[in-house]
């Protein structure tokens, strides 16, 4: 069966792992996001078989797999050509327990005929140092251990163990039961512990979505992408990662693979504003623990940063495993925290104002929290008219981005309002005048009068993506001619068909290949804001048929095919989603 991204997502705030149609966990990090991948099969091992957990059917025909309705769980129901069905529930445990959240580092299997006589393997294969070896590993009577290189994995099972060693096939009759997790003996009723595991974990899921404050139309795309955002938060820091996998290629056979499981602060903010709009603030409460542990006196920020607030992310190319789909290089790390992006000041500060207003918050923004935000304003004045590799992280060149002005201008903007709602008018005119001062610098020198549209950077002519944000932010309103006039140039020279890229212009790497989806989600809202709501609609629900079938999206998609491409699963795509949604959608109002 060849590799795709038809992948479904369990995690439960400590960890995650990506399953395939087929049941089989094809990637997962231990212990954490930014650990070893014990489970690396996405990524081709070079010289191991494995990097799985598989129950593989003999004679297997088809399968049809969806989530428990608002839930984090995952159903995989797998065929025989003789009438033989068998369900894979697979989670993560997650529920509240003694004022805590118990989600420990732990996968539950629980297999189960449903008809005929399945025969079944079930296969247990991680692998060690990025596929590089076979890890050390004893067994007991009811139990494997495999050392990895920071985390002991323990297999508890009613499997008879002999079989899960050696890869024995044999008929499934009733119900067995597969929990991976931490070394510890379980000292209960193995079955009871995992239908305790999955009551308690459906009941937390469907708690927290009901919630959300959920737009009426697209309930179930926009409840599927509130989950994934949720599990691609690291709730030991509060850090939010821009995708669980690297180095899956941007388009067929480019070097252009990544390492996205770390904290971009840009990315991470989008999340917290997308999750703020349903209501789900206590990401923004973590995330912003997050920022101030990694705040300097000064202010300065990095792009990035590890789940751990790691600053160095030292970038290595992988031998040991092949790519996906054999297409390497395989990157451990990112250089990108090297580089300087200056609108990430406007991205942590536009990410905390809500904290500010929300009356809801038990520990809402004080005079304090906004001594400590000040600084980043204060980089971002300064910053605001410098080069810098933009958001789209150039590795070869640097120019005066507009999209980076323009959110030093938001930091600047946000302080001025938080100064005055917490009347403290000095501050709020000292902000004031400085976020002017940036405002007319980005209209003097991105403003192209003879094009009819604002430029990508001070000192060039070419239009990209991020522009469509200028209204979104509130540096433009939605009907100022120059906003309405660079939507319309972006469509004709970046939309192709249903879908945009980012940019056209060459970059390090040549000209791109593949649409960016959250810049086509940032195109549908623009339509919308600028007043042409029924083609935005449309164009909404031609890109959400372009979902995998379990609702999922990547960080790209192929213009000819609509093939999902990069990095999985991606958190700028579920945040477009919802934010398009968002406008999009009628109000309850019309439902009732």
């Amino acid at each position: 069966m060849p590799q795709s991204l038809d992948l479904g997502v369990i995690g439960n705030g400590s960890f995650g792992a990506l399953i395939d149609r087929q049941a089989r966990v094809v990637w997962s990090c231990l212990p954490a996001f930014d650990g070893d991948p014990a489970f690396c099969a996405l990524l081709s091992p070079r010289d191991n078989e494995g990097g799985d957990l598989a129950v593989e059917l003999e004679d297997y025909e088809r399968s049809e797999q969806h989530y428990v309705t608002n839930t984090a769980i995952l159903r995989t129901v797998l065929h025989d050509r003789h009438g033989g069905v068998v369900e894979v529930l697979d989670l993560a445990p997650r529920w509240k327990q003694n004022s805590r959240i118990y989600r420990p580092v732990s996968i539950i299997r629980r297999i189960t005929p449903l008809a005929g006589t399945p025969r079944i393997r079930v296969r247990a294969r991680p692998l060690a140092d990025w596929g590089a070896r076979l890890p050390e590993s004893t067994w007991g009577s009811n139990h494997v251990r495999w050392m990895l290189p920071d985390y002991t994995l323990r297999l508890t099972t009613d499997v008879p163990i002999r079989f899960v060693r050696e890869g024995t096939p044999f008929v499934l009759g009733e119900r067995v039961h597969l929990v991976f997790g931490p070394d510890e003996s379980l000292l209960r009723s193995l079955s009871g512990y995992v239908e305790e595991a999955l009551g308690r974990t459906e009941h937390y899921w469907r708690e927290w979505v009901r919630y959300l404050s959920i737009p009426l139309d697209w309930q179930e795309a926009v409840i599927r992408s509130a989950i994934t955002l949720k599990l691609c938060q690291y709730e030991d820091s509060g850090a939010i990662i821009a995708a669980m996998t690297t180095s899956i290629p941007e388009a067929p056979d480019t070097p252009r693979n990544w390492d996205y499981r770390y904290c971009w602060l840009r990315d991470a903010a989008f999340v917290v504003r997308a999750l703020n709009r349903l209501g789900a603030t206590r990401s923004m409460e973590e995330f912003l623990r997050y920022i101030f542990n990694i705040a300097t006196h000064d202010g300065s920020l990095q792009p990035l940063y590890g789940i751990g607030f790691e600053e160095k992310l030292e970038e290595h190319e992988v031998e040991s495993l092949a790519g996906y789909r054999g297409m390497g290089p395989v990157r451990r790390g990112n250089l990108a925290w090297v580089q300087k992006q200056h609108d990430v000041y406007g991205s942590v500060v536009l990410a905390s104002t809500q904290l500010f207003f929300d009356q809801r918050l038990a520990h809402p923004g004080d005079a304090a929290a906004f001594a400590r935000l000040e600084p980043l304003g204060e980089r971002a004045f300064a910053l605001h008219d410098q080069p810098d590799a933009g958001l789209w992280e150039f590795r070869g060149r640097a120019e005066v981005h507009t999209y980076t002005a323009a959110m030093c201008w938001a930091a600047c903007d946000r302080l001025a309002k938080i100064a005055g709602a917490l009347a403290l008018e000095e501050r709020a005119a000292y902000w004031r005048s400085r976020a002017d001062t940036i405002h007319a610098t980005v209209i003097e020198r991105a403003w192209r009068p003879e094009a009819d549209h604002f430029s990508a950077s001070f000192d060039s002519d070419y239009l990209d993506a991020s522009l469509l944000l200028l209204a979104d932010i509130g540096f433009l309103a939605p009907d100022d001619p120059r906003y309405v006039a660079t939507v319309d140039a972006i469509g004709r020279d970046l939309r192709r068909g249903d879908a945009l890229f980012r940019y056209i212009a060459p970059d390090d790497f040549g000209e791109p290949e593949t649409s960016f989806t959250i810049c086509t989600f940032w195109y549908i809202d623009a339509l919308a804001a600028t007043g042409r709501v029924d083609e935005a609609r449309a164009m909404f629900e031609r890109l959400l048929a372009r979902r995998n079938h379990l609702g999922l999206l990547s960080e790209d998609l192929s213009f000819e095919d609509g093939e999902a491409w990069g990095n999985f699963p991606q958190t700028y795509s579920h945040v477009g989603l919802i934010i398009a949604a968002t406008r999009l959608s009628r109000s309850w109002q019309e439902a009732s």
